[in-house]
């Protein structure tokens, strides 16, 4: 042997390589990845609001057996739940054979809610014969990506007499689409001199919603008084039920395969969806786990986790402890022996933007799922750090199950920052990692990430349901 092979040996041996997942990939997987994406994609397009996604995961759910669960009952091995908190919080349970103060509970939580734009509870106004809908949006978003786009309108109206009246238009290809107007070139000299975050502010996303006039010459305001009209006749809703509605304005495009060989996935909402359909396929294929299985698709992670449908409030905490008490354990055991994936996505390596990378640790895309021991920002604030014996743990499973993955690291120390719902779960003393996919141009209307990666994290994910 020469020495050049002696060291690519030692070479192969040694170091950590992240290595296209593509690449290693048998034609069977290269199969079996296409195949999964289109079922992911299937899911994209049906829930792009956590009430579509929750309603699109019971859906899913029921056609695997599962059924509504109710506080104080007692499972047994085999017995399949789910807890569907307010429409916008779904709960998974499939309860296994090891005793839960033993062996705990293994839970996937991934979030639901994707960064958007939410309609003003008294929206509708006309200025200078267009009608517009007042807006605040939700999340972290870039203002000037929305703009000049095609949007939808989905979510929900309460009427006065406490009906609900389900919201969904420009998905169709019938279907009117929304639009945020942008200043044309010729006359944005002294917009373009400002900085790209204040060029654009949060009162100039009004959506345009009509433009023509209804035919009274006796009252003001005729092309809002058209759209009210429009509104009342297809839905039965005045405009007094806005101040009962949850109305978001979502980009009306279709997940699409991106690039000539079709290798990689753009949509909207890859965070966090991308991790919440994972979860679901990976518990759905681990019916022969002996462990007590929990997945969550959760709300409001981006706007902190906050409510009683977002990870901050009790639900986890009395669901485990409702569990326990129903077998005659303590609670704090459970959750002492239980393990949890935070499943959230990563920031993939963009090339294009290098310089805000630290490309050693970075997420790369294809290169499997991602394991972040950390979030947080700056000093590692707003994180709750897996211990090294836990990421271990992970570690051995995802290697003993052939799992495609990586590490990753949310951008430079002091340029990047974010947060995910792991630490809320590790406050509870569960031992907590995030585990997820990289994303490119994350939280943009429109953010891609590769088949293969999402393939991988249902990979992960169903060795850990089984681990």
């Amino acid at each position: 042997m020469s020495e050049m092979s002696k060291g690519k040996e030692l070479q192969d041996r040694l170091s950590y390589q992240k290595k296209s997942y593509y690449e290693t990939a048998s034609a069977e997987e290269k199969t079996a990845i296409f195949d999964y994406a289109r079922g992911y994609m299937a899911f994209l397009d049906a829930g792009k609001t956590e009430r579509e996604a929750v309603e699109e995961g019971i859906r899913m759910a029921e056609k695997e057996g599962y059924t509504p669960y109710s506080f104080g009952e007692k499972l047994k091995a085999g017995d399949k739940r789910y807890y569907n908190n307010r429409g916008k919080n779904l709960f998974l349970i499939q309860k296994g054979s090891e005793p839960l103060d033993k062996d705990g509970i293994r839970i996937l939580a991934a979030h639901v809610d994707a960064p958007r734009i939410d309609l003003k509870q008294n929206p509708l106004y006309e200025s200078a014969n267009m009608a517009f809908f007042k807006t605040h949006y939700y999340g972290g978003i870039r203002k000037y990506q929305w703009t000049a786009i095609p949007l939808a309108l989905h979510g929900v109206v309460l009427k006065a007499d406490g009906e609900t009246v389900n919201i969904r238009i420009g998905e169709d290809d019938t279907d009117p689409v929304f639009y945020i107007t942008d200043l044309l070139p010729h006359l944005a000299q002294n917009q373009n001199t400002k900085p790209l975050g204040t060029a654009f502010t949060g009162e100039d996303m009004n959506i345009l919603v009509g433009g023509m006039p209804y035919k009274d010459a006796d009252v003001a305001d005729k092309v809002k008084l058209n759209v009210l009209a429009i509104l009342n006749e297809k839905y039965g809703i005045t405009e007094t039920d806005f101040l009962s509605s949850e109305l978001s304005i979502v980009p009306a495009f279709r997940a699409r395969d991106i690039g000539f060989d079709r290798a990689l996935i753009g949509a909207y909402g890859h965070d966090d969806r991308v991790c919440a359909y994972p979860e679901m396929t990976a518990m759905f294929a681990a019916k022969d786990s002996p462990h007590t299985l929990l997945t969550i698709l959760a709300d409001k992670e981006e706007i902190g986790s906050e409510g009683n449908t977002g990870m901050r409030s009790r639900l986890l905490l009395d669901i485990i402890e409702d569990m326990a008490k129903a077998d005659g354990v303590s609670g704090a055991a459970v959750r002492a022996h239980s393990f949890c994936l935070s499943a959230d996505v990563a920031a993939a390596y963009d090339p294009n933007f290098a310089d805000v990378y630290e490309k050693n640790n970075a997420s790369m895309l294809s290169c499997g799922a991602t394991l972040t021991k950390f979030t947080g920002s700056r000093g590692k604030s707003g994180s709750s750090d897996a211990s090294a014996e836990f990421v271990s743990y992970i570690r051995r499973i995802f290697e003993k199950a052939g799992v495609p993955w990586q590490t990753s690291e949310l951008g430079k120390v002091d340029i990047g920052g974010g947060g995910t719902v792991a630490m809320y779960i590790a406050n509870l003393n569960i031992d907590t990692v995030d585990v997820g996919v990289g994303v490119i141009s994350m939280h943009a209307p429109y953010e891609v990430v590769s088949k293969c990666d999402v393939y991988a994290l249902h990979k992960a994910f169903l060795a850990f349901c089984r681990g």
